[in-house]
C-alpha cells in the first residue's frame, strides 16, 4: 500500500444525525420530549437552569460570525432611536398640532444634523483598508435600530461596505433597519451579552445625543476605561452643547467623585471629519500600529 488516506472524522456530523432523527418511527417513546436530541429540544434549552448555556451560545454565535466575516475590529455607534433624518424631522414639525408637540419636534429638527454626521462618519471609517491578513477594521457596528443607528449602517452602505447591527428583543417589536448587512444582523436576548459584543472588537466609539440606552452603554465604557479593565480607545462625544447640558462633567470633578484626568477619556467633536481625525491621530502615535489595532 503506497498511499493511505486517513478520514478526518468517523462520527456523523450533528446536522446529519439531526436530519436522521426527524425521520424516525413514531412510538410513545419517540414522541415523548425526553427522546429529542438535546440541541433540538427548545423546551429543554429554554429551562431556567440552562441560562448559563444560553449565555455561552449568545456569546459564541456572534463571535464566530464575525470571525468568518474577517472582522478584525469595529467602530461602534451609539445614539438615540428617536432622532430622524432631517427631512423626516421637518415633517414631524409640520404635523405638530399643539405647543408641546411642536417644541419636541423643533428639538428633533435641531438634532437631526447628527443623523447626517453619523452617516458621514460611517462612510469615512468604512473605507479603512484591510490588513495584511485580510481582516477588515473599523467595521461599522450599531444597535441595528432606527435613527442614529440607521444612519451609521446607511453610511456604510453608501460606500458598499458591510456593517453590523446588534439588535435586542424588546416587548415592542423592533425590526433591524434595512441598511444592516443581513449576514451580520444579530439578535440578542441578554443586554449584558449584547453590550459585551459592542466592546469586544471596538477600536473606536462615537456617542451621539441619546437617552437612557445611550447613557447606559456610554457610561459603562467610560467606567471600563477609567478602571483599567480595558485599554483606552477613542471615545467621541458628538455635540458638546448637548452633553454638557445633560451631564455636568465639571461638577463631578468638583464633587470629587471623578478625577480631572477622567475627563480625558472622551473627546467632544462637532463634525464627522473632526471625529475621524481624532481616531487617526490616536492610532498614529505608534508607527505601523494600524495593521495591528485588533491585536
Amino acid at each position: 500500500m503506497t498511499e493511505t488516506r486517513v478520514p478526518s472524522r468517523v462520527f456523523a456530523r450533528a446536522k446529519q444525525d439531526a436530519e436522521t432523527a426527524k425521520g424516525g418511527v413514531s412510538t410513545p417513546q419517540t414522541e415523548n420530549s425526553a427522546y429529542r436530541l438535546a440541541f433540538q429540544d427548545m423546551d429543554f434549552l429554554l429551562r431556567e437552569d440552562l441560562r448559563p448555556v444560553r449565555f455561552q451560545l449568545e456569546l459564541l454565535k456572534p463571535q464566530l460570525l464575525m470571525e468568518e466575516a474577517h472582522i478584525g475590529s469595529t467602530f461602534v455607534f451609539y445614539g438615540s432611536a428617536r432622532i430622524p433624518e432631517p427631512a423626516k424631522a421637518q415633517a414631524m414639525l409640520d404635523m405638530a398640532t399643539d405647543a408641546k408637540a411642536k417644541k419636541v419636534a423643533e428639538s428633533l429638527v435641531a438634532k437631526s444634523k447628527y443623523y447626517d454626521m453619523a452617516r458621514e462618519l460611517a462612510r469615512l471609517c468604512s473605507n479603512f483598508p484591510r490588513d495584511e491578513a485580510g481582516r477588515r477594521h473599523f467595521v461599522v457596528c450599531s444597535g441595528g435600530g432606527p435613527s442614529i443607528m440607521e444612519a451609521a449602517n446607511r453610511g456604510a452602505t453608501d460606500v458598499h461596505a458591510e456593517s453590523l447591527g446588534l439588535n435586542i428583543v424588546l416587548p415592542h417589536e423592533q425590526a433591524p433597519n434595512p441598511y444592516v448587512t443581513p449576514s451580520l444582523s444579530l439578535q440578542f436576548h441578554y443586554f449584558a451579552l449584547r453590550k459585551m459584543h459592542f466592546l469586544l472588537h471596538a477600536r473606536a466609539l462615537a456617542a451621539f445625543p441619546g437617552g437612557f440606552g445611550t447613557f447606559d452603554e456610554l457610561f459603562e465604557l467610560l467606567t471600563l476605561i477609567q478602571t483599567g479593565k480595558i485599554a483606552p480607545i477613542p471615545v467621541l462625544l458628538f455635540g458638546r452643547e448637548f452633553w454638557e447640558r445633560v451631564v455636568n462633567f465639571d461638577a463631578l470633578v468638583e464633587e470629587g467623585v471623578v478625577s480631572e484626568k477622567d475627563l480625558g477619556i472622551f473627546t467632544f467633536v462637532e463634525t464627522a471629519a473632526e471625529g475621524w481625525a481624532v481616531v487617526q491621530k490616536f492610532y498614529e502615535k505608534a508607527e505601523g500600529e494600524q495593521g495591528d489595532i485588533a491585536a
